[in-house]
């Protein structure tokens, strides 16, 4: 029988997914310095930061905590780099060995933080003049596993 907590977590993460892909698809060009102030960090170095958070989450899953701050990449490698962190998590838990860190820190730390960088990305994406389309996300084809940079169009767009 499957954890639910461990369940309910993975569906989370590929909600996330989702979430970000969408913030991250079709970025202008020049978005990856975008900034709304000289004391904000630009989206690019926000989308590093997420990368990093799945880097040390799965690195804690397994025992090793073990944080490192990356040197942002450019736009699209740095949107390669943070999917295949978060994929690497989602493998770990779905491997149903032993999980080294209760499940809800793991929520609680870098799951919740990359949740709210999400929305500092979409929010960034408005503020540059490049906003992405509103969707109905409880209509979104979003399930456990599916961790993917690579979506359809909104199943139920905002307009």
């Amino acid at each position: 029988m499957t954890d639910p907590t461990r369940a309910f977590l993975r569906h989370t993460l590929a909600a996330l997914a989702y979430r970000a892909a969408r913030a991250c698809e079709n970025a202008p060009p020049g978005f990856t310095e975008f900034r709304v102030s000289p004391l904000t960090r630009p989206a690019g170095e926000i989308l590093a930061h997420m990368g990093d958070l799945f880097d040390w989450a799965a690195k804690l899953a397994e025992g090793k905590p073990e944080w490192r701050v990356a040197t942002p990449l450019p736009w699209d490698q740095e949107v390669q780099r943070f999917f295949a962190a978060l994929s690497r998590f989602d493998a770990a838990l779905a491997a149903g060995k032993p999980i080294e860190v209760p499940l809800e820190r793991l929520f609680q730390g870098p799951v919740a933080d990359a949740l709210t960088h999400v929305g500092q990305l979409a929010m960034l994406r408005r503020a540059a003049g490049s906003p992405q389309v509103g969707e109905n996300y409880v209509k979104a084809d979003i399930a456990a596993g599916r961790i993917t940079k690579d979506l359809p169009p909104p199943a139920a767009p905002f307009r």
